[in-house]
C-alpha cells in the first residue's frame, strides 16, 4: 500500500496493477472521448502514458511508472494535470 498525497483524494491505489486509479463519469460518450483526447495530449507531452478503459460515458485511468515497478512522482504529477482538466 502507498500513501497518496492529500491533494489527490479522488485517486485510489490499485495493488493488482501497482497503480493509482481514478474513475470518471461524463454526460455522454462524446464528453468522455474528448476528455481522453485532452488527457492523451497532456500525457504524451509529459512522456507518460496512462492505462485506461472507456465504456460509453465512463473512463477509468490507472497511472503507474513501469520503469520503477510502481507509482512514482511522475504519476502524481500527471494525476494533478488530469484533475485540473476534468474539474
Amino acid at each position: 500500500m502507498i500513501d497518496i498525497p492529500d491533494d489527490l483524494a479522488l485517486w485510489h491505489y490499485d495493488p493488482a496493477r501497482k497503480a493509482i486509479h481514478r474513475h470518471l463519469v461524463f454526460a455522454d460518450f462524446a464528453e468522455a472521448l474528448a476528455a481522453m483526447v485532452r488527457i492523451g495530449v497532456a500525457a504524451d507531452k509529459a512522456d507518460h502514458h496512462p492505462e485506461w478503459s472507456n465504456v460509453y460515458n465512463r473512463l477509468d485511468i490507472w497511472l503507474t511508472t513501469h520503469d520503477t515497478g510502481g507509482v512514482s512522482e511522475k504519476d502524481y504529477a500527471l494525476a494533478r494535470i488530469i484533475d485540473a482538466m476534468v474539474a
